[in-house]
């Protein structure tokens, strides 16, 4: 998503900087040209050859320069930028900005810009607590200015609290956010993802091999659109997404419960979970010991989450999931129908890119109109953006 994009990163004096090296370069491999402006305090931490070295280009430091510039150097800055970020921003450049003070190359830039601005805070507790500093950082939310929540810890002026700047992954997942338009802004979306487990006793379970990784993607994906995202989640090694409210369940009763209890508040449902279809009908209380040549589970029906869903579905967008290794599309068409589906995402598991534990898929999307969709491979996340533009769509149709 930041592939090509131009960014132009402020960076201002704190212990805190040698954290904007990292993010530029996470920026940088994420495929954006980069632009850096540093204040003369924020020299004195890391110099501006590491900066130019991994931007591959100059670092801006002076208000003017009549002797290296064709153009007036700030108002050429701020009219290429796709996205401003600070990192690390001082109390004092929020203050300024704040304020409309521009007394330096960077403060000015910044006036200039129309393009978003992203800052991420880095200072002193008591500093980031100052009823003035809040009354700052609260006047520039009010006039569209984005921030990054510091983060809690130990600082380096030996404090504890508020005010670490936040991981650059962080940052970088907030610029994303910030360059992504927002067509699903007041859609509520629930999405589950992952396995169930289902135990046979305190030491063994029937599960299968999803990883998460579509749901995950689709629920990170929703959250960049500005949807508001509910992720209930099987167990998983994933890192959940920013902004995204976790639920976290084990079997597949769970699940069914976890859902049913936010289906009201729900606009979008999308079940990318990987549900067991069956469950022990007895757990043993304790560990099943090994007597026996062979050992006999009985095994009962779970709830048919998806089917519970489309009976009761009312004017809510219901997208299912089919994992096949034969009839793909048969199979897939009588999921849409019988559950009372808009959308399903089908595909082959027997695929070689298109299983579990992978970072692509190889997808069909089926219609209640009769459309089928034939994808390319794609990455998880890809696919993610493609579903959720056919739910834009399918919001669209029910509006109207």
């Amino acid at each position: 998503m930041l592939k090509g994009k131009e960014i132009v990163l402020g960076v201002t004096g704190g212990i805190a900087v040698y954290k904007a090296v990292e993010l530029l370069r996470l920026l940088v491999k994420a495929g954006a040209r980069v632009q850096v402006v540093m204040t003369k305090a924020a020299t004195e931490f890391v110099t501006p050859l590491t900066f130019q070295a991994l931007s591959g280009n100059p670092v801006h430091l002076e208000l003017f320069n009549l002797i290296s510039e064709e153009k007036i150097g700030h108002i050429s800055l701020a009219d290429r930028a796709d996205l401003f970020i600070i990192a690390p921003a001082t109390a004092n450049c929020i203050g300024k900005i704040a304020h409309g003070i521009a007394d330096d190359l960077l403060t000015t830039t910044v006036m200039a810009t129309r393009a978003p601005v992203l800052i991420a805070p880095a200072m002193n507790v008591n500093m980031y607590r100052n009823a003035i500093y809040q009354e700052n950082e609260a006047r520039l939310k009010a006039h569209g200015y984005l921030f990054v929540a510091p983060a809690c810890g130990m600082l380096a002026c030996g404090y504890e609290g508020e005010g670490k700047l936040q991981a650059p992954e962080v940052i970088l997942e907030e610029a994303v956010a910030a360059l992504t338009p927002k067509r699903l802004a007041g859609t509520r979306i629930l999405v589950t993802a992952g396995p169930t487990l289902e135990e046979i006793d305190p030491v063994r379970f029937i599960s299968n091999h999803s990883s998460g990784k579509m749901g995950y993607a689709i629920a990170r994906q929703a959250r960049l659109r500005g949807a508001e995202v509910t992720l209930v989640t099987g167990p998983t090694c994933i890192a959940p997404p920013l902004g995204v409210d976790v639920v976290r369940v084990q079997s597949a009763q769970q699940m069914r419960e976890a859902v049913r209890e936010r289906l009201e508040k729900t606009d979008v449902v999308i079940k990318a979970a990987a549900v067991a279809d069956y469950r022990p009908k007895l757990r043993a209380g304790n560990k099943v010991k090994k007597e026996t040549e062979s050992l006999t589970i009985e095994l009962e029906k779970n709830p048919d989450i998806l089917a519970e869903l489309g009976a009761c579905k009312g004017k809510r967008i219901l997208v299912g999931f089919a994992a096949e290794t034969q009839d793909l599309v048969r199979n897939a068409g009588v999921k849409l129908e019988k559950k009372n589906l808009d959308m399903v995402v089908a595909n082959d598991v027997s695929q070689e890119g298109a299983g579990f534990n992978v970072d692509t898929n190889i997808a069909k999307l089926l219609f209640r109109d009769g459309r089928v969709e034939e994808l390319p491979i794609m990455e998880k996340e890809e696919l993610a953006g493609v579903i959720l533009e056919h739910v834009e769509h399918l919001r669209g149709g029910e509006r109207g």
